[in-house]
């Protein structure tokens, strides 16, 4: 039992050496041919390089959107709602029914007033003639003149009638008018207040309608702020729910009476809406001008990382990069300014960068 035991360690043993001399031959085999191990490929990025430039003292603020033009649509006549064409969430062009009241009385009464005016121009016609004959009368003192003098009054007489009338079929025609609402601009339909079959009074309301091809934005300034606000000045808007790019706007008034307790000045910037995406009461993000100009680097926002509490850039240096702490002071149309170890002329990762490390090899994809 003890030599087959012996035996057995023997066998255990012989086959770890063969093992070890067969690792130690291939290693040697490698190192004969001449291989060396192979790191990571290089990794693809785009660059972009660092500018200086002059910029001037910004602030972001946080804003509200409204509707450029909103209006409550309110009848100008009362009466019994016939038709009421729209829904809420329409888009109407200026011009369009919005509701239409009964008329039937008020078409019967012009029907009425266009046949008296019609006898009234007939008997007109008539007194003309008369006039012209006892004007030739008169002439040849063929007529006494107080028989002329009738004639003629009579034919002013109905020529006031006639006015009279013209201004009654005037007045109907308008009240008839004033039975269709119509959208007195083009905007979306924001609340009904009215049903077909409900009876409207004067002045009463119909739709309210808005106007979303322009944008009106309304910010809360600091006081300290608001006195460094120029009227007419660029504004960058920032709608994160829309698009990550910003929309160009332009302050079109600071209201003169602000917040006394919040010690804030509203400030309305103008933005245009064509394509009616942007919605009243969304949040923004409104970024001013304040002056002050400065001298800065700049790099295109992309190139900044953040990992945890610090933000870097990868700058390129011979075939590998390296990661540059930097401290970003403000962002201008894209770019941020950032402080740090670096210079103008630096080329900087802007695509490829999230998963660098400093030391490893890139190629710069054109």
């Amino acid at each position: 039992m003890k030599e087959k035991g012996f035996c057995r360690s023997c066998a255990g043993a012989i086959c770890v050496v063969l093992s070890c001399l067969w690792l130690t031959g291939g290693m040697t085999y490698g190192a004969d041919k001449g291989e060396t191990p192979k790191g990571p490929p290089p990794a693809p990025v785009r660059t972009a390089l660092v500018v200086e430039d002059t910029v001037s003292e910004q602030i972001t603020l946080v804003g509200t959107t409204e509707a450029a033009a909103r209006s409550m649509i309110a009848s100008e006549a009362s009466g019994l709602v016939q038709a009421f064409p729209v829904r809420e969430g329409d888009f109407v062009k200026k011009g369009r029914l919005l509701a239409k009241l009964r008329s039937a009385d008020a078409l019967l009464r012009l029907k009425a007033a266009e046949a008296s005016r019609e006898k009234i121009l007939a008997n007109i016609g008539f007194v003309e003639k008369e006039l012209a004959r006892y004007l030739a009368l008169k002439e040849t003192d063929s007529i006494a003149a107080r028989k002329f003098d009738e004639v003629w009054y009579e034919h002013q007489s109905l020529k006031q009638e006639q006015r009279r009338a013209d201004a009654e079929i005037e007045l109907l025609q308008d009240d008839i008018h004033k039975k269709s609402v119509l959208a007195p601009f083009s905007g979306f339909v924001a609340k009904e207040h009215t049903q077909v079959g409900q009876w409207v009074a004067v002045g009463g309301p119909v739709v309210t309608l808005v106007d979303l091809a322009r944008i009106r934005i309304v910010v809360d300034v600091p006081e300290r702020h608001m006195v460094r606000i120029m009227p007419d000045s660029p504004v960058r808007v920032l709608l994160t729910s829309i698009s990550e790019e910003s929309f160009l706007g332009k302050i079109s008034s600071v209201l003169p009476e602000g917040d006394p307790y919040a010690r804030t000045f509203p400030v309305h910037v103008s933005l245009e809406n064509g394509d009616f995406k942007i919605k009243a009461g969304m949040e923004t993000r409104a970024t001013f001008h304040l002056g002050n100009e400065k001298r800065v680097l700049l790099v295109p926002k992309d190139a900044v990382v953040t990992s945890g509490a610090g933000r870097s850039v990868f700058v390129v240096s011979g075939d590998a990069v390296q990661a540059v702490p930097v401290k970003v002071t403000g962002h201008y149309d894209g770019n941020a300014a950032v402080e740090g170890s670096l210079k103008a002329g630096d080329q900087v990762v802007t695509r490829g960068n999230e998963r660098l490390r400093t030391g490893q090899p890139v190629s710069i994809i054109k």
